[in-house]
């Protein structure tokens, strides 16, 4: 999966500034090894996007949906029999 730059970006960027002023000289080279580890440990999750989770909710909905409707009508026939 892969996550939005802008979001490493940010969060490696925000990291960096909290570096001391008097290691400014290193803060570039902090910022782009904290977007390294942060890649490479959001790399090794086993996520999904949104979308895809969204659209796995609504199958779920839907089977659920469905299993009742055919718990109902099982319910109905067993009854006649």
């Amino acid at each position: 999966m892969a996550f939005d730059p802008r979001i490493i970006d940010d969060l490696a960027r925000r990291l960096a500034g909290t570096v001391p002023e008097s290691v400014v000289a290193l803060r570039r080279d902090l910022e782009q090894n904290f977007k390294g580890v942060l890649q490479g440990g959001l790399a090794k999750l086993d996520l999904v996007t949104r979308e895809e989770f969204d659209v796995q909710a609504a199958v779920l909905k839907r089977t659920r949906e469905r299993l009742a409707a055919l718990e109902k009508r099982l319910a109905q026939l067993e009854g006649k029999g």
